[in-house]
């Protein structure tokens, strides 16, 4: 059976990592309870009439799945599969304000048929002319981990040679608004926004696009292999250290084989003790956390499998994203945890090349 090799990655966050190192040019927003993806110039890729007419999901999607492909040397994947959690919210929201102001009559349709949440996986086919397998999952906050499983289990079958895998979500303006009135998005007064030791409810709120070129054998400049994905959809928190033993075991490995643990904390005092929960089995191994620099969306899990990836390739892990100040020589396993309002949790083991 064939592996599930990571072989190129593209990413775009509220972070300028376009062209840094790793984490180089990284910072810390304290102050903004919505942080806003730094967008880069898209006229290389993409004709100014386009631009103009595509949603922000679907600029970062093709950006980032081109920058994916060219690092891994593949110019036409066998699969493109992606995960969203919100689809393109924009022009959803755009066409469900027009049909009120123009009372259901006279309704262009170019917003519907843009707002669809397959429309970024599409527009990245036509572009690179790709008829192959094309899907999109809708599954809240494991979107991103529904599609690495898709394009993990056709690789390790041998049913394909290479896929484009990733996650995407934009903000909106009508969508934020709302997310602050239900108080999934920190209040104002509970500044500075920590993700750590947090004492106030909801998040700070992002959007993103995360890509990788996965195939089934590895490069000289392979960044990790994918061992293994689980998803669960509910549990408590004191299920966690369960749900995870049972992943390690059916991995054959234990706690101490673990070489760094990422997890997904947000800051929300009503859900980040499941990650607790998940670190209490790690007492000595070196623990990561992202969502400082990335914020929270349905597929910042994708932002999440960058870093550890990257650790990976580099055998580092910077200052920037440590939570404890545990260190291992050799980094050979990290695991990623995740979960959003105590549902959709997942794992992912990520293995050294």
């Amino acid at each position: 059976m064939k592996g599930c090799y990571i072989n190129g990655m593209g990413i775009i966050s509220a972070q300028n990592l376009l062209e840094a190192d790793f984490l180089e040019t990284a910072v810390v927003n304290q102050t903004d309870n919505v942080l806003y993806a730094q967008q880069p110039s898209y006229k290389e890729l993409i004709p100014p009439a386009m631009i103009r007419r595509m949603a922000k999901g679907v600029k970062m999607g093709i950006y980032a799945s081109t920058q994916a492909l060219n690092e891994a040397a593949v110019q036409n994947p066998e699969a493109i599969i992606t995960g969203t959690g919100m689809g393109c919210v924009e022009d959803s929201e755009k066409f469900l304000k027009a049909i009120l102001d123009n009372n259901e009559e006279f309704l262009t349709p170019t917003s519907f048929i843009q707002s669809t949440h397959n429309t970024v996986g599409a527009q990245i086919a036509l572009g690179l002319q790709c008829k192959s397998y094309n899907f999109t999952y809708v599954n809240g906050a494991v979107s991103f981990e529904s599609a690495l499983m898709d394009a993990k289990m056709q690789l390790e079958n041998e049913e394909i040679h290479s896929a484009l895998v990733g996650g995407i979500d934009e903000t909106a303006q009508h969508t934020i608004d709302l997310y602050k009135l239900k108080n999934i998005i920190k209040k104002e007064e509970a500044k500075p926004y920590a993700i750590l030791n947090s004492n106030s409810e909801g998040v700070v709120f992002s959007e993103g696009a995360s890509f990788f070129t996965l195939e089934d054998t590895p490069k000289a400049t392979s960044y990790a292999k994918v061992a293994d994905v689980v998803i669960k959809n509910i549990m408590a928190s004191d299920e966690v250290s369960g749900f995870i033993s049972e992943f390690l075991k059916e991995n054959q490995l234990t706690a101490d084989a673990i070489d760094a643990l990422v997890l997904g904390n947000n800051g929300d005092i009503a859900f980040d003790h499941y990650y607790d929960a998940a670190a209490a089995l790690f007492p000595q191994t070196p623990q990561v956390y992202y969502k400082h620099l990335s914020g929270e969306y349905n597929t910042a899990s994708g932002f999440g499998l960058w870093i550890a990836a990257n650790c990976l390739k580099k055998q580092e892990i910077p200052a920037l994203i440590k939570m404890n100040d545990y260190t291992k020589t050799t980094l050979n396993a990290v695991l990623l945890y995740n979960q959003y309002q105590g549902k959709d949790h997942s794992l992912i083991l990520l293995q050294k090349c």
